[in-house]
């Protein structure tokens, strides 16, 4: 083959990778970064609105959850890697879409760390708390306020009472998957005299880890340090096992 046609092929296939990483991205938001050598970390970023059974307009930044479970079916199946970072900055979303993203990640039996950055309101409140153990930077926000319907409703007394039990979902696993109390998450939900349009609360970092919420105020380095101490005992237990 001449010089010419190896040429064309080579950029054939750049062109071919390219469509490739730029499909990558559109489609999961991800793009192939630098990486520590056989790094046994993974991190999964939840950005945006998290996107349910409804598909929202294309102007809307969303992290649609069909994408992310099976990476996490993934992740856990994948024996390099021992260890999961969730970076939260979401405005909410679909609740039932992510209670099924939340209760994926807390059944992971691999250790996992998550950091809200910038916001981790609405339905993000549960998915931050899912993990092994959370942080949240110091200008960080978590708005917590009762479970809404959009579209059409039908006015019965049936209505009420799925969206109370839907919100009971959401309250149960916040309580059980953190330090925070039943009456004061409850309290923090319904308050009043926080949004100036709405019903609840906007729990800044140092707050959310004072109310039990979230376990640690911290960043990056916090996290990276937490998830190895995490990840060195259930390398131990493994070995055990074995």
């Amino acid at each position: 083959m001449n010089k010419e046609g190896r040429k064309e092929d080579q950029n054939q296939d750049g062109q071919q990778n390219s469509s490739a990483l730029v499909q990558k991205i559109q489609q999961l938001g991800q793009s192939n970064v630098p990486q520590a050598p056989d790094s046994n970390i993974h991190v999964l970023s939840i950005i945006g609105q998290v996107e349910g059974h409804i598909q929202l307009p294309p102007q809307n930044k969303t992290t649609k959850y069909e994408h992310l479970l099976p990476q996490l079916i993934a992740i856990e199946q994948n024996p390099k890697i021992e260890g999961l970072i969730i970076l939260l900055n979401t405005v909410g979303g679909d609740v039932e879409a992510g209670l099924a993203l939340s209760e994926m990640i807390a059944s992971i039996s691999k250790p996992t760390v998550s950091i809200v950055l910038g916001g981790g309101h609405s339905i993000g409140v549960p998915i931050a708390v899912a993990t092994d153990y959370s942080f949240i930077v110091p200008t960080a926000t978590m708005t917590i306020h009762p479970v809404r319907l959009t579209g059409l409703v039908i006015g019965v007394p049936q209505t009420f009472e799925y969206l109370d039990k839907m919100q009971e979902r959401v309250i149960n696993f916040v309580v059980s998957h953190s330090n925070i109390k039943e009456e004061k998450f409850k309290d923090l939900m319904f308050d009043k005299g926080n949004l100036t349009r709405d019903i609840g609360t906007n729990v800044v970092g140092t707050d959310a880890v004072e109310y039990g919420l979230i376990d640690s105020v911290g960043g990056v380095k916090e996290a990276m340090q937490k998830i190895n101490e995490l990840i060195g005992p259930k390398m131990e237990e493994n070995q055990v096992i074995q």
